[in-house]
């Protein structure tokens, strides 16, 4: 009896039969039709024929042909489940076979190997246990039909029929799993190259969508990402003049120098464990506190910190510019916001945008805005979070647009770490003056060339006479 859908076995089994195609079990099917044909013949005794076993061997050889014809258009699932009792069908044939030939030796031990192999070949233990019953059941059929004569040895021609038919029938089907496993070994290295390149692509494709909506993407829970209310720290940063340098520059230098910007500002956001939410020309937007959360004062902190890197990191690059003709320096405002904004996705079923909304975000894009060059500018909830360990400057309340009421505001000096004693970063500007210096970065062996630039400079500047 079958079994269930439902059961493993089946659907294992099921698996192993929806790789042969009709064409293929026709082949196996005559090979062990023609096998018992022939061994059925040279029992027959050719000057009084058996009429039975002559009917038997024409039937034989049509089953063969027309179990192909009726199953070879059939859908691939009627033809898994009928494949199952074909092969019940062929054992209980070579089982009455075998009983018709008086169970010559030779003839049996090659006839049962080949059902023991094929069963276990298509279904394992169950199938083996089944197919033995179908062979039983043909033996006891052949019983019915014929009085077996027992004998130990069979004549030479019976066993070399049966010997010819199972051997052709065994080296064709090592035939078949050759080029079987053939098959299957292209397709792994086919599907290996396919995941290849889709890393490839997901990679590619990772670097356009935050951290956060790729993570639930490959988790298969994007619908999790439902607009929610968070206390996060939205900073913003562009390019003071960008619109008139990009007037000034060709196109090519523009691109290259904007990439070389965003690059090694993005290493500083990963650096510091903040997500990119979206780049907005020369202007970029850096979420902290959304994905991977370390707690609203330690992610306020996190974003100040990044803050005061880019600046520093945006002097060494003036100068690299400078080094290779870009004789105006590029100058960034950066702004920095704490406070409750909708997080999630927007837009409409076409397209969607993982984004924060609110009040607080535009508070942090008026505060870039209202920077001066190489400025920092924070709120004062950003500031109530990050005092203990950030230097600012109160620059009390300025107006800011769509706001109605004043804003305090303060500017970052530097990490209070990095100030007194253990000051390692200098910067200061007037007219006809401006200074950097990153102790951190000044080499030894540049360092007594740095302290008597510093005091020929000095010294002339005293001698000076200024009106």
């Amino acid at each position: 009896m079958a079994a269930s859908k439902n059961t493993p076995v089946e659907s294992s089994e099921v698996q192993v039969f929806q790789t042969e195609n009709p064409t293929q079990q026709y082949y196996f099917r005559a090979l062990m039709c023609f096998a018992a044909s022939g061994t059925l013949a040279s029992f027959i005794d050719w000057d009084a024929p058996n009429i039975l076993f002559s009917l038997i061997i024409a039937f034989l050889l049509a089953y063969a042909y027309g179990t192909y014809h009726f199953t070879r258009k059939w859908s691939q699932e009627k033809l898994v489940k009928v494949a199952r009792w074909l092969t019940y069908f062929d054992a209980c044939l070579i089982g009455l076979v075998l009983g018709l030939v008086n169970f010559s030796i030779l003839p049996c031990i090659m006839f049962l190997t080949m059902i023991q192999f094929n069963a276990l070949i298509t279904g394992g233990a169950r199938k083996l246990m089944e197919d033995n019953t179908a062979f039983a059941v043909g033996v006891l059929l052949s019983l019915v039909i014929h009085r077996p004569q027992l004998v130990l040895s069979g004549t030479i021609e019976i066993s070399a029929a049966s010997l010819i038919g199972v051997a052709t029938y065994f080296l064709v089907y090592a035939v078949y799993m050759h080029q079987r496993f053939h098959r299957l070994v292209l397709q792994q290295q086919k599907l290996e190259n396919e995941q290849k390149w889709h890393k490839i692509r997901a990679y590619k494709l990772s670097r356009y969508l935050p951290p956060s909506v790729w993570q639930a993407i490959n988790r298969g829970d994007d619908k999790n990402l439902q607009a929610e209310r968070k206390r996060i720290t939205i900073f913003f940063s562009d390019i003071k003049d960008f619109s008139q340098l990009a007037e000034e520059m060709e196109a090519e230098t523009l691109t290259e120098l904007l990439n070389n910007y965003l690059t090694e500002m993005s290493k500083i956001v990963g650096h510091f464990g903040g997500t990119i939410d979206k780049f907005m020309g020369d202007g970029m937007m850096v979420l902290f506190g959304d994905a991977g959360s370390r707690g609203v004062k330690e992610d306020a902190t996190a974003c100040v910190s990044m803050a005061i890197a880019m600046k520093k990191r945006i002097k060494s690059l003036q100068q690299e510019w400078f080094n290779q003709g870009i004789k105006k320096p590029l100058q960034i405002r950066m702004g920095i916001n704490t406070g409750y904004c909708t997080v999630g996705t927007f837009g409409t079923a076409n397209h969607l945008d993982y984004t924060v909304l609110g009040t607080q975000v535009n508070l942090a894009s008026r505060l870039e805005t209202a920077a001066a060059p190489d400025e920092i500018l924070i709120s004062h909830e950003t500031w109530s979070l990050t005092k203990d360990t950030v230097m600012c400057r109160d620059k009390g309340e300025i107006m800011v647009k769509g706001f109605s009421l004043p804003v305090k505001v303060y500017q970052v000096a530097d990490l209070r770490k990095e100030m007194g004693k253990n000051q390692s970063y200098f910067e200061d500007r007037a007219d006809g003056f401006s200074m950097y210096l990153d102790l951190e970065k000044v080499k030894n062996y540049d360092k007594q060339r740095v302290i008597e630039s510093l005091e020929k400079i000095a010294a002339r500047l005293k001698d000076k006479v200024i009106l």
